[in-house]
């Protein structure tokens, strides 16, 4: 502050934009310290991989994840770092029942009124007047409100696509997306991706120009999952130009944005989107609180078909959480909760990301996000992420392996951890034996 005659805000921005760039690691109670040249090095970065593309990898993928969340749900787990969520504490409880209990109170025929249809209106006007700072412009007349992000893609993929259809995906990919594409008896073609800017835009004009008809394009431009990377605006124009010029459908996935370090918001894609060719899902569960289940979609040229599956499948979401959801958003309470939030992910990664490079093997990497709830872990060639996934559910610990988030082998020896808990002693010990595993016996 002194030497460069800054604010004190100024001054702790600076230091949690170089945290978060991987050049100052926070120690609680002790500060700031510069991290070792050894740890900025070990982080994933580089080109996406080039491979041949094969639509034809797609078979099988569902019952493979379905084995893996079968087998954590068979065992006692004492140490979860698979999910990707906060602990409990993290999320706004007291408020949120503070709300709950005073729209009991004062609408005492909301849980037996019929809820609206495509959702709560206030909640759906609170969303748009939020998906400004993504530069989303769209009245709350052309929001669906949905349980979650997943049926959000459901919707989407239902809207434009038709069994036996082929859809282009990132490679890797949110195994959740995985397993609804083999439910609707889609073939995902994975497109390289890479850790640091995203989906290969040439990879994906190949394919375009190489398939006969690809019948959609689904990506997560910001803080992917698993890879945690976001497109630079540059590509994200680019994408939804190719996608437009070839008339696919681009449906994005909008789970994470709000985890955003520091409040910077990115731009989706839909910013782009002049023709009503983009597709924009997103999620409020993930940031908010995992058991209102609440998501939403704007569907561009498609929302009336959207709006029509949206009744067909599941009809209208309960009334009561999408209340308590809009009146939280828009009270002031909401904007301190998501910088703390925010906050605290960023130290709580900091701290995993540096507890794993100190426990696993020498040669592991990880990603380094700018923000979001879970680091991709790169582990030297010679350990299988499957293999390591049963050692560790025999001690109860789990972690999602990197074979859930790909068709293809590719990311065999790749885990995602999650970081929504701070780094504890129970931590601590199952990546302790997590090393122990990953040694040579």
């Amino acid at each position: 502050m002194s030497r460069h005659d800054i604010s004190a805000t100024t001054a702790i921005r600076i230091c949690r934009l170089l945290e978060a760039e991987g050049y100052l690691e926070a120690r609680p109670r002790s500060g700031n310290f510069v991290r070792k040249p050894e740890l900025i090095s070990s982080f994933i970065s580089g080109p996406a991989i080039v491979r041949p593309l094969d639509p034809a990898q797609f078979v099988g993928i569902n019952s493979q994840i379905t084995q893996f969340i079968a087998m954590g749900r068979q065992h006692l787990i004492k140490v979860d770092l698979s999910r990707a969520h906060c602990a409990p504490f993290l999320y706004p409880g007291k408020e949120l029942q503070k709300i709950m209990g005073k729209l009991v109170r004062t609408k005492p025929n909301i849980l037996i009124n019929m809820p609206p249809n495509s959702g709560n209106f206030e909640l759906r006007k609170n969303l748009a007047h939020r998906a400004i700072a993504n530069g989303i412009i769209v009245g709350p007349e052309n929001i669906v409100i949905t349980q979650g992000c997943i049926e959000a893609l459901n919707l989407a993929l239902r809207a434009v696509t038709q069994p036996g259809g082929v859809v282009a995906i990132e490679s890797p990919t949110y195994y959740g997306l995985l397993q609804i594409l083999e439910s609707l008896g889609l073939k995902a073609l994975e497109i390289p991706t890479c850790p640091s800017t995203g989906i290969s835009i040439k990879s994906l004009e190949l394919a375009l120009q190489s398939f006969e008809k690809i019948s959609a394009v689904v990506v997560i431009p910001n803080l992917h999952n698993p890879l945690g990377s976001s497109m630079p605006d540059g590509n994200k124009l680019e994408l939804v130009k190719l996608c437009e010029n070839h008339g696919v459908p681009l449906i994005e996935d909008d789970t994470y944005s709000m985890l955003e370090n520091f409040g910077i918001t990115p731009k989706a894609l839909k910013y782009w989107d002049k023709t009503g060719n983009v597709i924009h899902c997103a999620s409020l569960h993930k940031v908010i609180a995992p058991g209102l289940r609440l998501g939403w979609i704007t569907a561009g040229k498609w929302q009336k078909r959207v709006e029509m599956l949206k009744y067909v499948q599941s009809q209208n979401n309960d009334d009561l959480p999408q209340m308590v959801a809009s009146n939280f958003i828009q009270s002031a309470t909401f904007e301190r909760y998501l910088r703390r939030l925010r906050y605290s992910l960023s130290d709580q990664r900091a701290e995993m990301s540096a507890a794993l490079l100190n426990y696993l093997p020498q040669g592991t990497k990880i990603n380094n996000p700018s923000g979001g709830l879970f680091l991709w872990v790169e582990l030297p060639n010679n350990i299988d992420s499957k293999q390591l996934f049963e050692l560790c559910i025999t001690e109860k610990i789990l972690i999602a392996p990197g074979t859930m988030f790909a068709n293809s082998n590719l990311f065999k020896n790749f885990i995602r951890i999650n970081c929504g808990w701070p780094l504890n002693v129970e931590i601590e010990k199952a990546l302790k034996k997590m090393s122990e595993f990953c040694s040579p016996s």
